[in-house]
Parts: C-alpha cells; structure tokens; sequence
C-alpha cells in the first residue's frame, strides 16, 4: 500500500487557533488498512507521532519535528436498536457538530445540548467533551479503535473507556497506543429534550410556553455559544483552555462561598466535590481583555484565549501562565488547562544536588561547605521537568519548600518518587498548596506506597483533617506510563541492594542513588540526548556510583550529555570539579536548566 507522507506540513489551517507551525511529516488515512500500513512503515517506527483530529483543542508551541497523522475515516450509520433506543455510528474525521445536526434531523435526542463544539466524532471519546449539563461519555456505547501494540482493531464499551471529566483512557494509560476509529452513541428515538438543566436551558420550557423539543436546544446552545464564544473561522482560539476547577465541597463551603457568596458552582457525582466556574475565576481575578501580544483573554468570555491575528504559540502559553498565576493568588485555586499543547521540547531544572547531608553540612568547616558561590550550596536531590504543558515533579527532597519558592514554583501536575529514603520523600507534607481542593498525584513503587502511608499516616486516613495534604496515589511497575499525554518509562536500578526507579522522558532519562544498573534497564537508557546519573564522590560507596563508575556508565551509554548529581562534599568545589570532567559531562547545581527533548 502505497502512503504519502509529505514533508515540513504547514500545520497553520488545520488547528482554530490559526497559529503558525509545521510537521516534519505528515500523513492522513482512510481507513484502518492504511493506518496499519503506516504504523509498519520507517516514518512512524522512527518518530514522535501526533494524532491530529479538528485541531480544535490544541496547540503546537512551535514546529513538530515528528509524524503527524490525521483520520479521513469518514461514514455516519445508525442501528435501531428497539422502539426507544437507537445506535448513531460515526468515522471519527466526522465533523462534530454536523454529526450532532444529522441527530437532530433523524430525530435522535441526547446530543442536542453539545451542539456547536468544534472538533471531530473522534476527539469526543478523547476529551469526554461536555457543555450545559451533558458529557458526552454518559451517552457513548462503544468506542473502535486501532491498536498500535498489536495492530488490531479493538472496542471498548464506556465502561471501560474510564470517562471522567474531561478525561478518558485515551488521554492516559491508553495514550498514543488505541487510536479511534468510530464511536458508537446510544440515542433515544425522540424529539424531547433531554437535559434542561444547565445555565439558559432552565428557562427555556418558560421562554417557549411548550416542552422544549431537541432542536429548540440545539437553537439554544448556538445562540448562547454565538453570543460569547468567537468562531474560529473568524478569531482564532480553542474553545475553553481552561478545565473548571473540581475543589472539596469543605474547601468550598469554608472559604469560598464565605468570601464569594455569588461564585457559580455545579454539583458532581462525587458528594464530597464541588465543581467551580473557571470563566468566573478569571473574570473576578480581573483579566478580562489580559493580553501579551497577540495573544488576549476573550473579553466575552474569558475562559478562551484568543488570537487577535498576530499571536505566537508563546504568547498563548504566556497569557495562560498569567492567568494560573493570578487565579491562584486571589482565590488559592489551581487552573488546568484543557488543551493540549503539543512541545517536543523538555525544560528540566536541577531543584537540587546534593546527597542526604545536602551541603553546607551541618557542623562541618572544609572549603566546599565554608564556599561562598552558590554552586556549592547543594539542597537535597530533585528535579522539575516541563513538557507539553505539563510540570512533573521527580522526588520531594525536606528542602521541597525551600527550592520551590527560589524557582518560583506555583503549580504541579504530579510527583514521580524514585524511593522512600527521607532525603527523596521528606518534603512531602510542604505539598499542602498543590493539594487545595483535590488530591495530589504521586507516582510511586508499591514499596514506597506502604512505606509511607506508615510514616504520614495522616495524609491517607478515609477522614482528613482539614489542610492536611492529600494524595491520589499511583502505583507503578516496569510498565511504561502516562500523564497527560507524557509518556514515562521506570528504570529500575538497584541502590545497594534495594531496588529503586529512575525514569526516562522522551530522550531524556534521571537517574539518582544507583549503584548497579541491570542490562535490561541499560536497554532503556540508549539513545539518550540527555542523562542525569548520580556521581556521590571518588571514594567507593556500597550504595552509591563513584565519580569514576558514573563515568563509565555514561561512556557505555554514550547520550549527547551527561550531568552528573547527588554530590557530597567530598567531591570538592563545583569549579574544580566540572573542569576535571570530559567534555559532554557536566556537574549538575542547584537552579541549573536543562533543554532537551
């Protein structure tokens, strides 16, 4: 079968926000024989792919330098299933919106309130798309994809494709492996509306003086849509770039609606949750009509960031930043961005560099511990990792608070623990802010689990005191996973003779506390641009690699750059040591930034 790829893709007009970027490749299937073709060929074995729908929900800061597929996978059918109930089964390149119209028209109701959204058929499973009262999940029967891993088509039923809000296993676990075909939408055989309880739909069986039928709705929810969202055919954006914040129902009660008696809220099926108004947020934090370049808080509605015409992918990304950052300090509340920005590139920042003594040591007068730069000042061993809009934390040192606030740390989409040592998890109670209406992600060995809900048993009983931290807690393997559409991959080593995780990030991989590293786990690290591995000092250590068996690790490994971290003092100042290093390696200290990909 014969697939073109072509090359350097002028991505411009196939995302709403219009912002200009290109694809290194770029190829669109039919249907799953020519999706299978592709998935055997060179293009897509040896590169990053993107699986681009409507383009309504994402942003690419800058070019792709990867293969970017797009589904032609057209055809809309439906199978009446009894007298009530009928099956509507659409490609997933189906517009979403025209599909919602031929619902309407063929006398199918449940669809009617997500009238006017943009995208395709198959971003609505992927997003669990939602607007006045209804998610698209609560009304979706079966889901086709294809699988990479196996190359098979496969189907899961809403069950088990894991719909939360705005969520679902293709934004997770199921990321980049099952790519949708079809979906399946269980309707009912009827022109009543079906949902009326949300925002302007309320009064409308009162407007009308009837009981309001599915295209009295969908006339509804494009009047509204028109009057404050801009079309993107017209103004560029992506719709909502902001989740509404989920927050607990004391954390509201207690200080929101004390405060602010007049915020919008919603109920969820959780009774212990409350789901707030983002647009009110932004609005009430004072940024409607916020601009940094081309780039603008939409004054109609300010969960949308617009493009005046002129704006760049980092101009968006600036605006949303501003936004998160005054939305928190006024209300305490962390937004989350609801689109999806595509970035090859990785910032990482060392937060800290030094074994478990950190240095200065206490009570220690050598030169490195009485070095007045800065680079010999060593807080204890972690990193931030930044990448497609998404802030990862790897290990929570006792100097936690102290190095978010030097690198001006305001918000966190997870934790990755390598072990439970004090020096790696000691600072896992000053987690508190990034826990403020919801539970905090961590992700951790099964070990490590036990271990600390023994030692911060508080965080983990079924009752919490209130402002105590918490966790939703994610216990890993050596099976690769996902966050956010990042993919992340353990590396198990062994620190004397306990076993630990490292993790690899694209081409990226940190490493501390190893000792021995298997060969299995050595498969991992190959073809690394950059390596972050431990180097404790020259003299040998049961648990920890020398400066020497660092080096030779990294030799073996050959990345494109090594630093090496989790310094003792021993290891002597930070100038005389980094020129005594080959000419890829380099000494890692606190606050330096790393870019890779």
């Amino acid at each position: 079968m014969n697939i073109q790829f072509e090359h350097n893709k002028d991505l411009t007009n196939l995302t709403t926000f219009k912002i200009g970027a290109s694809a290194k490749l770029y190829a669109e299937y039919k249907n799953v024989e020519e999706l299978r073709a592709i998935s055997f060929s060179e293009e897509f074995l040896d590169n990053e792919v993107f699986y681009l729908g409507g383009g309504s929900n994402v942003l690419f800061n800058g070019d792709f330098n990867g293969l970017v597929l797009k589904s032609r996978i057209n055809g809309i059918k439906k199978y009446q299933k009894n007298k009530e109930t009928v099956f509507a089964i659409a490609g997933a390149s189906e517009n979403w919106s025209d599909f919602v119209k031929w619902t309407i028209d063929e006398g199918l109701a449940g669809l009617e309130n997500l009238s006017g959204i943009p995208g395709t058929v198959g971003a609505s499973p992927v997003q669990n798309i939602g607007a006045y009262g209804v998610e698209v999940g609560s009304l979706i029967h079966k889901v086709e994809c294809f699988d990479i891993i196996t190359k098979e088509t496969v189907t899961f039923s809403a069950e088990e494709c894991k719909f939360g809000y705005r969520d679902s296993l293709f934004k997770n676990e199921g990321k980049g492996r099952y790519i949708v075909l079809r979906v399946s939408y269980k309707l009912k055989n009827s022109i009543i509306a079906q949902n009326l309880e949300y925002g302007p739909l309320k009064s409308l069986q009162e407007k009308l003086g009837r009981i309001p039928s599915i295209s009295d709705v969908a006339e509804e929810v494009l009047k509204t849509r028109d009057s404050k969202l801009p079309k993107p055919d017209e103004i560029g954006n992506a719709g909502s770039f902001f989740k509404n914040p989920i927050v607990r129902i004391y954390f509201y009660k207690e200080v929101m609606s004390a405060l602010y008696p007049e915020i919008p809220y919603y109920k969820t099926e959780d009774p212990l949750y409350i789901k707030i108004s983002a647009g009110w947020l932004i609005e009430n934090a004072g940024l409607k009509g916020f601009c940094i370049g081309g780039a603008e808080v939409y004054p109609k509605q300010c969960l949308v960031i617009a493009n005046k015409g002129n704006a760049t992918a980092q101009d968006v990304i600036e605006v949303a930043e501003h936004v998160k950052r005054k939305v928190l300090e006024k209300f305490g509340i962390t937004l989350q961005p609801e689109v999806n920005i595509v970035d090859t590139d990785i910032k990482v920042t060392i937060l800290g560099s030094g074994t478990s003594k950190g240095i200065p040591e206490v009570g220690c007068f050598c030169p490195v511990c009485r070095s007045d730069s800065q680079k010999d000042k060593r807080t204890r061993c972690s990193a931030l990792v930044e990448t497609k809009g998404v802030k990862l934390l790897i290990d929570v040192s006792p100097d936690f608070r102290q190095q978010a606030l030097a690198t001006e740390i305001t918000y966190l989409d997870a934790a990755l623990i390598t072990h439970s040592h004090y020096d790696h998890v000691g600072g896992f109670d000053d987690l508190r802010p990034f826990c403020i209406g919801t539970k905090f992600p961590v992700y951790l060995r099964k070990d490590v689990n036990e271990d600390l809900h023994r030692r911060l048993d508080y965080c983990f009983k079924d009752t919490l005191y209130p402002g105590v931290p918490s966790f939703e807690v994610h216990e890993i393997d050596e099976a690769p996973f996902i966050i956010k559409g990042v993919k992340i991959i353990p590396i198990t080593v062994l620190h004397g003779k306990l076993p630990i995780v490292g993790y690899r990030i694209g081409d990226f991989a940190y490493v501390t506390d190893a000792k021995t590293i298997p060969e299995t786990e050595m498969e991992k690290l190959q073809n690394l641009d950059v390596l972050i591995l431990n180097g404790l000092r020259f003299k040998d250590h049961f648990a920890h690699f020398t400066v020497e068996e660092a080096l030779k690790t990294i030799n073996e490994l050959k990345p494109n750059r090594a630093y090496l971290t989790h310094f003792c003092h021993e290891i002597g100042k930070h100038e005389d040591f980094q020129s005594s290093l080959p000419p890829n390696v380099f000494a890692c200290y606190d606050g330096l930034i790393i870019h890779t990909h």
